[in-house]
């Protein structure tokens, strides 16, 4: 397959982008949710922290941007090779992200 070549980009390409920028922010409300159970917040209380504090807001974007492993490795495994290579993509359009967050 080799490197990634904007010249050989198709739809599935631009599919697996897609769900890899979407699948983290669809996922982030229930690691939040589920964060909170196992330390005995409220949601609210954890929702709240999320949205003020950046150093949380890194950890859990980080942690929902693992939600794109799953979806990877299933299209990696269906031989979707363009698919896949847009959620590594959409997942490392959320590197500048995380960085931000986690040292400003």
């Amino acid at each position: 397959m080799g490197f990634m070549n904007f010249r050989n980009w198709n739809i599935n390409h631009t599919l697996g982008l897609i769900v890899g920028l979407l699948l983290p922010l669809l996922f982030l409300p229930l690691i939040i949710a589920l964060v909170a159970w196992f330390q005995n917040f409220y949601f609210q209380q954890l929702w709240y922290k999320f949205c003020t504090d950046n150093n949380v807001m890194s950890k859990m974007v980080t942690l929902a941007i693992l939600s794109n492993l799953g979806m990877f490795y299933l299209f990696l495994n269906k031989e979707k090779y363009h698919f896949a290579s847009g959620i590594i993509l959409g997942t490392l359009l959320y590197l500048p992200v995380v960085v931000y967050f986690l040292f400003f």
